[in-house]
């Protein structure tokens, strides 16, 4: 065995064992979890104005990515550094807030006047700790203890484990909250507009074509004057709509190779036509109307957007996904 392969050897298992015992971790925490997660759901959905989410070293660094977490999924959250609380950031927790403290020992001395503040003005305080008897669990409202589980480094000192679990903890918080609050994927989207996500959490009728723009004709349209229509409209589809003006059928690319004669020209678009094509709603979001183009026996192109009574109401490309950058 190569000196190399012997290196990669060891990496590998090294990078199993970390990841073994931080699964343990997350094990054991949800099997310790009790009905005082429940209790710190009820103090931080019940809080009129933010949850301050706080922590030093690398419960800061958890902490930090708790608040983002909680303020994009509909809980409005900060991060306070607890060393500048005490300088003057002390300000920024009000009446009406609710903190949550993250501290492995529980004894952090920057805490301190943090969590005296929280307790002057009666503010709820959550405290995630590894330690009962510490400091901050004896101050909390609601103690929310990480289990005993073995650090995941050699030396068993670096923070691995106990990060992994307060990071997991505050991500059940996160979802317990939106869950609910009933936060849906309309409602995420007004917190993520920019990007790719933001891109497939638009709703069709911003994406969509309307009016003159569609592309349509009756059954009884003689197929010379619906290719007119096709060109003219330049979406390479016909959508066929019935007396009433519900969509019945489309004519495609496909179906005009499928159906080409010498007659072609002359037969109504009704005998052309493929029957109950797709369609979507006008609120749907761009990433379902994506997967309705996807969906099998084969992918499309466009789609029409049509209303409960299967009424077109506006056209969809798949260029319009992409230059939205959906697809």
């Amino acid at each position: 065995m190569t000196a190399e392969v012997a290196f990669l050897n060891r990496d590998l298992d090294v990078a199993r064992d970390v990841l073994t015992t931080e699964a343990a971790g997350l094990t054991a925490l949800a099997a310790a979890l009790d009905g005082g997660f429940a209790r710190a759901v009820d103090l931080l959905a019940a809080a009129a104005g933010r949850v301050v989410v706080t922590g030093m070293g690398k419960s800061g660094h958890v902490a930090r990515k708790i608040a983002a977490t909680l303020a994009s999924t509909g809980t409005p959250a900060q991060f306070v550094h607890p060393a500048e609380a005490s300088h003057g950031d002390l300000g920024m927790i009000v009446r009406g807030d609710a903190v949550l403290a993250l501290s492995n020992s529980g004894e952090t001395a920057e805490l301190a006047d943090l969590i005296e503040h929280a307790r002057r003005f009666g503010l709820p305080l959550v405290a995630i700790t590894a330690k009962q008897e510490s400091t901050l669990a004896q101050a909390a409202d609601v103690l929310l203890l990480l289990p005993p589980a073995p650090e995941a480094c050699p030396i068993g000192l670096a923070p691995t484990t106990s990060t992994t679990m307060q990071l997991a903890l505050g991500d059940a918080l996160a979802v317990a909250l939106l869950t609910r609050r009933g936060f849906g994927a309309g409602d995420f989207r007004q917190f993520h507009p920019g990007g790719r996500l933001g891109a497939r959490l638009r709703r069709v009728r911003d994406l969509m074509h309307g009016g003159e723009d569609m592309p349509l004709a009756r059954p009884e349209t003689p197929m010379h004057a619906a290719l007119i229509e096709m060109s003219a409209k330049r979406f390479g589809c016909l959508g066929v709509v019935d007396a009433g003006g519900c969509l019945i059928g489309i004519v495609t690319d496909g179906d005009l190779r499928r159906h080409m004669g010498p007659d072609l020209l002359a037969r109504p678009v009704g005998e052309i036509m493929t029957r109950a094509p797709r369609g979507v709603g006008p609120e749907a979001l761009a990433a379902d109307a994506l997967r309705v183009m996807n969906a099998p026996p084969s992918p499309i192109t466009t789609l029409f957007v049509v209303d409960a009574a299967r009424r077109p109401l506006g056209i969809l490309h798949v260029h319009d996904l992409l230059r939205a950058g959906v697809a």
